[in-house]
């Protein structure tokens, strides 16, 4: 019986069981996309990693959620260049830029080796494209909020760095909490739309370190909820420093803690409020377990 490692990868914190977990399957060249997303199910991450080929600096990587693949993903890839750097299968020869190839393209991942002798990954994501915009009063109503719930400043829009997003800006965080999926209605609202996954956001993170908080939301066999979003998050950024409702282009993004599990991104938005040219999305993460993945 074939069998292939893995390791389980909690990325965007410093310890164990908080941030998002991914299952990275190592040495996954030879699987099918069948067989991806059967493992991805097994899995139950809200991402799952396939390591397809590591070639000196340049690593190929496929990304499957329980129910499709995704094309570009953040915290994957956090958690996919930390495992392959930790356990010395990739940046051997001191290397610190790697080109990491997606589904959705080629993407930049840098590392920076920190004081205490962890490390932090960087992820250059693609120029951002603003896309359809939405109605405040339909959108508010797939997640059981009121129009007036939302800003008022800024669009409903889906934004992508390499996944299309529905940035949905509300105004404070008792609407975020109170904020629920109404399948039916959501479902209504995917199947005429042109994003991925919805992000909903406000302004102020839920701890003093953050300046923005934010709840992605699933539907199954997705998970229900997504404790840090990379891809999401990235386009949050573009979208908020082009609208100006950031005053700086570098802030932290705070997510997952009302699910227990705290996330911290730190990002960055390179370019001109109108033409911004890269959104680089930043994290540490934390190997919790690994072993072998047997195959049918």
């Amino acid at each position: 019986m074939a069998q292939l490692p893995f390791l389980l990868v909690d990325a965007f914190t410093t310890r164990s069981y908080a941030g998002n977990g991914c299952a990275v399957i190592l040495d996954a060249g030879t699987l099918t996309d069948a067989q991806m997303l059967d493992i991805a199910r097994e899995m139950n991450q809200a991402e799952t990693a396939f390591v397809r080929e590591v070639r000196g600096n340049t690593v190929a990587l496929r990304y499957f959620t329980p129910a499709e693949e995704i094309p570009l993903a953040g915290h994957p890839t956090i958690a996919t260049l930390h495992a392959l750097l930790a356990t010395g299968r990739l940046g051997a020869d001191g290397a610190t830029v790697f080109d990491v190839q997606l589904t959705a393209g080629q993407v930049s991942v840098t590392l920076e080796r920190l004081t205490d002798g962890g490390m932090r990954l960087h992820m250059r994501q693609r120029p951002p494209q603003f896309l359809r915009r939405y109605a405040a009063d339909i959108v508010a109503q797939a997640f059981g909020l009121a129009a007036d719930d939302l800003r008022t400043d800024a669009p409903v829009q889906t934004v992508s760095t390499g996944t299309p997003m529905l940035m949905v800006p509300l105004r404070t965080h008792a609407a975020l909490r109170r904020a629920t999926l109404d399948v039916p209605r959501f479902l209504a609202l995917k199947a005429d739309g042109d994003f991925f996954s919805p992000h909903l956001f406000c302004l102020g993170g839920a701890t003093a370190e953050g300046d923005t908080f934010a709840r992605q939301f699933g539907v199954f066999p997705d998970l229900p909820e997504d404790a840090a979003t990379g891809s999401a998050t990235g386009s949050m950024a573009a979208y908020l420093w082009h609208y100006g409702l950031l005053p700086t282009p570098h802030f932290v993004a705070e997510q997952g803690h009302w699910m227990h599990r705290p996330s911290r991104i730190e990002v960055r938005v390179d370019g001109p409020r109108d033409a911004i040219t890269a959104v680089t999305i930043a994290g540490t993460a934390v190997i919790t377990a690994e072993g072998m993945l047997r195959l049918p």
